[in-house]
């Protein structure tokens, strides 16, 4: 550290006391400096006031946040029939109206038992999940026992801070068992990935505050409003956290208010932006018309035979649209905000260009059921098939994570191909079903070539997915099994017979109940 030179003391200067006196005189008398003097100590007892009154509101507010103590268990993707040991973490939440608890779906997923306390409380009360949403990473809790709500308070929820801002962030993160505030400065606002489902993208403000674990759930408070959730923090750089702000959190709530979660519309498109003036000549767009190019269209999304890709998108619901894809009236947040603004059955509006026309488009949001195979899982078992020891399972997310930790991945380029190109997905029914392991037994010693392939048909019939293709094996009187697999023109020939008998030893062996 720099080093810090020590003054020396001096003589103080002398002075008589005419000079004095009259030194005093001259500024009691001048305008400005006794003005400024003046200014200087009211501000001063401003600032005191205000840091007074500002702690005062932080003991208030902080006896309605609380920390969540969560016993949870999951099954396991890779052996869909057994479950993980019991783990127990920590989080926050808070409380808002209706005496209910906010806080991130994360801190309670897969669940077997929750307890919860506020600040002082020594007693741990027990906690119901009430509504969880995994593709916004919230969550809504619920004490039965009204002695947990003694002298709390429901928190306000405010607007979307403004960037360099202030904003307070209470939790109980790691490092105590006390609460913890910590003050940061907001400084991003945009549309940025989810981590909780791995594939929503939301509007998040970042924050150049800690955010560790256990503050997950917790407030950020601004002039003693609820202004975002504390939720995620970036592994790449300092003191960098992400904040779910109000705008997702009142879309949650009003998605519960009939009593159930119905989840975020998908617009269903890819784009382009319009930075490349030779991409612009090509398609001849005028000069002063910015917007974005799709490049895609989603079947089952809402804009499924509505938009076609070389569409010129200009405006959504009036509002005009950057070359960057973001909004022109604020240049920092996606277009795409405003279908996340949207419930189903609501009207999506386009302005654009199309084959040199001008033209405007209308058309209903809604969901695209077929997402749910791309987010991550939580506090669901994973359906599988067992056939002469071969395991078979729908490919979702959570499958391919803990298949590449295993490193049984050889040949599986075309199963990854597949889930993330996403164009074979797209009616809503069809799934891809993977033999991604076998549990040894004679009878299928021969399949190793078969392993992390997609399956095509069984017996001649085109499997659609999981469930049709075991209502396929189950009644089946064929003496063989055929089946075949993308990409491979010789089938698997499995003896029916010869596979039930070892599918009964290798239940035993492995400690599998069930079919």
């Amino acid at each position: 550290m720099p080093v810090i030179r020590e003054k020396k003391a001096t003589d103080p200067n002398k002075m008589d006391s005419k000079k004095l006196m009259q030194n005093q005189k001259k500024i009691l008398t001048s305008p400005l400096p006794f003005a400024s003097t003046i200014l200087f100590f009211l501000t001063l007892f401003s600032f005191r006031m205000s840091a007074e009154s500002n702690s005062q509101s932080i003991d208030e507010l902080r006896k309605s946040v609380v920390q969540i103590r969560v016993f949870s268990q999951s099954k396991d993707p890779y052996s869909p029939w057994m479950s993980s040991g019991i783990s127990a973490s920590t989080g926050s939440g808070f409380i808002i109206s209706k005496n209910r608890i906010l806080t991130n779906a994360h801190v309670v997923s897969n669940a077997k038992f929750i307890e919860t306390q506020r600040n002082n409380q020594t007693e741990w009360f027990e906690v119901k999940v009430l509504y969880i949403a995994h593709d916004c990473d919230l969550a809504i809790l619920e004490v039965p026992d009204q002695n947990f709500y003694t002298d709390s308070m429901e928190l306000e929820l405010g607007g979307l801070p403004e960037l360099a801002s202030p904003v307070d962030i209470i939790g109980y993160p790691i490092g105590g068992s006390k609460i913890s505030v910590s003050r940061g400065i907001v400084s991003r606002i945009e549309q940025s990935s989810y981590a909780h489902s791995q594939i929503d993208s939301h509007l998040v403000v970042q924050v150049d505050a800690a955010i560790n674990p256990g503050n997950s759930g917790g407030p950020a408070f601004q002039n003693g409003k609820v202004v975002g959730v504390a939720f995620q923090a970036s592994t790449k750089g300092e003191n960098i956290g992400y904040i779910i702000p109000t705008n997702v959190i009142q879309h949650f709530l009003k998605d519960i208010e009939d009593g159930e979660y119905d989840g975020y519309v998908e617009l269903g498109i890819q784009t382009q932006n319009s930075f490349s003036e030779s991409h612009r000549n090509f398609y001849e767009i005028p000069n002063g018309e910015e917007g974005v190019f799709v490049t895609r269209v989603y079947k089952q999304g809402s804009a499924d035979g509505f938009l076609q890709p070389g569409d010129y998108l200009t405006t959504i619901d009036g509002r005009k649209i950057g070359r960057n894809g973001n909004l022109k009236e604020t240049n920092s947040i996606d277009f795409l905000e405003v279908i996340d603004n949207k419930f189903a059955g609501e009207e999506i509006q386009f302005d654009l260009i199309r084959k040199k026309k001008k033209i405007r488009v209308r058309f209903p949001a809604k969901k695209m059921l077929q997402m749910e195979n791309q987010r991550s899982r939580y506090g669901t078992d994973y359906p599988y098939l067992l056939l002469g020891g071969l395991v078979f399972q729908t490919v979702n997310r959570d499958l391919l994570e803990s298949w590449s930790k295993i490193g049984q991945t050889q040949g599986g380029s075309l199963l990854v191909y597949r889930f993330y190109e996403g164009s074979n997905l797209l009616d809503g029914e069809t799934e891809d079903i993977v033999l991604y392991r076998k549990l040894p037994h004679p009878t299928n010693s021969h399949s190793d070539f078969y392993l992390n392939m997609v399956v095509e048909s069984f017996n001649g019939t085109k499997v659609r997915n999981l469930n049709h293709f075991k209502n396929l094996v189950q009644s089946s009187k064929d003496k063989t099994y055929k089946i075949y697999f993308y990409g491979i023109q010789v089938p698997m020939i499995l003896d029916r017979e010869e596979s039930e008998k070892a599918d009964e030893q290798i239940k035993r062996t492995n400690h599998i109940k069930g079919k």
